[in-house]
């Protein structure tokens, strides 16, 4: 009995000191300490939709070289954000580096929610195409089907769609036009927009003009078609069936914080970071404000290319570019921009209020590139360049 009492006591310590240590480890992060956080690889085979990975052998070089980028960036840009990148429908990189909060000194993870910004607007085309294949709407419909005092005339859905609208900047007649303290929801802009006299650029199909204007009146007019608001049509349409246990629409001043929702910042004097506050525009959902980690974004990437969302046709007019009424091809489908001059590209990237973000999808080489970042970082593309060199050069397949 001794012998087990002091056998038992023996464990206690032990247990106790490794506690000590992990939490000394911890806390003790010193301020110029770069922050490059490696997730564990866990897959739940009960997840309704399970993200497949690369074994650390197949990948140790092509990581190291990751990583190599990840610290460069972060001490030369200041980049603080995540990268995933993936290779025939399975992830071959995943990483966080620098800081999620300044103040505190907390350090991003794989729980870190970003702001889409424009890449939400994926999800907003995606919301209408499932409305469309339900017949519950038509490409041809106009808006004033559904909103009657919609003062822009012959619009129609696709033309939101694929920026031919001509509509004015929403953002313009907020700042303008609002005159209450609460920043306007898609209901109350769309009020606003037909009584402002603003007037548009072009008559519909004329010509390409990337437009917030029109995605948030597409997602107003999924509103109006279920009955239900934005974010709980996406949430069950699209979240929900892919997993996408940590992705939500959010609309300032009217939903709640949530746990590892980020806010973004802008570098003061080259080494304050400052948060950027949120502004009249921030209750409008639709062109931008869906919250996703990495990993969700994976999964919406995978579940829409493999027809878990969208039937096959569907997604072949969201990844085909559109035209104008003079057959003109413009460099955009239903939520995303496509690039077909120098190499075959279905991509989009964001910026708002910090967040730079960029879901890029190289269809030829089945690769699929996520950059997420709230430090108002701006050469995307050229890292988005880096990366696949990296990839071809050292990742074999």
């Amino acid at each position: 009995m001794k012998k087990y009492i002091k056998y038992s006591a023996l464990i206690l310590i032990l247990l106790l000191s490794s506690f000590i240590f992990v939490a000394n480890s911890n806390s003790s992060t010193s301020k110029d300490e770069l922050l490059l956080v490696k997730k564990e690889v866990i897959v739940e085979a009960s997840s309704k939709n399970v993200v497949e990975r690369f074994s650390e052998t197949e990948t140790k070089k092509v990581s190291h070289k990751l990583d190599s980028l990840l610290q460069r960036i972060n001490k030369r840009h200041d980049f603080h954000g995540s990268l995933l990148v993936a290779k025939n429908g399975k992830i071959l990189y995943e990483n966080q580096i620098g800081y999620a909060d300044f103040k505190k000194k907390e350090p991003l993870n794989e729980a870190s929610l970003f702001q889409l910004a424009s890449v939400s607007k994926q999800f907003t085309a995606a919301a209408i195409m499932l409305l469309y294949e339900r017949n519950q709407l038509q490409l041809t419909d106009t808006v004033n089907k559904y909103f009657p005092n919609f003062p822009y005339k012959n619009v129609t859905i696709k033309n939101l769609l694929n920026h031919t609208a001509g509509l004015p900047k929403y953002f313009w007649v907020a700042e303008h036009k609002w005159q209450q303290e609460k920043a306007p929801t898609n209901s109350e802009m769309m009020e606003l927009l037909s009584t402002s006299n603003v007037q548009r650029y072009f008559k519909p199909g004329r010509n390409f003009d990337y437009s917030n204007t029109g995605y948030f009146v597409l997602a107003s007019i999924v509103e109006k078609v279920s009955g239900t608001i934005f974010s709980t049509f996406v949430k069950k349409n699209i979240f929900d069936p892919l997993d996408m246990k940590d992705s939500f629409v959010y609309s300032y001043e009217n939903d709640s914080i949530k746990r590892n929702q980020l806010t973004g910042y802008r570098l003061y004097r080259g080494w304050r970071h400052l948060k950027i506050k949120s502004t009249v525009n921030d209750a409008v959902v639709g062109d931008k404000n869906v919250y996703a980690t990495s990993e969700d974004l994976f999964k919406w990437t995978v579940g829409l290319n493999n027809g878990k969302i969208l039937s096959k046709e569907s997604l072949e007019l969201m990844y085909s570019k559109g035209e104008t009424i003079y057959g003109r091809k413009i460099p955009y489908g239903f939520g995303f921009r496509i690039n077909s001059k120098n190499e075959n590209t279905i991509y989009h990237h964001g910026k708002w209020n910090g967040f730079s973000t960029g879901l890029t999808q190289y269809p030829e080489d089945d690769l699929v590139v996520i950059v997420l970042e709230h430090t108002s970082y701006n050469a995307m593309t050229s890292l988005n360049k880096k990366v696949k060199k990296i990839v071809s050069e050292n990742f074999g397949v």
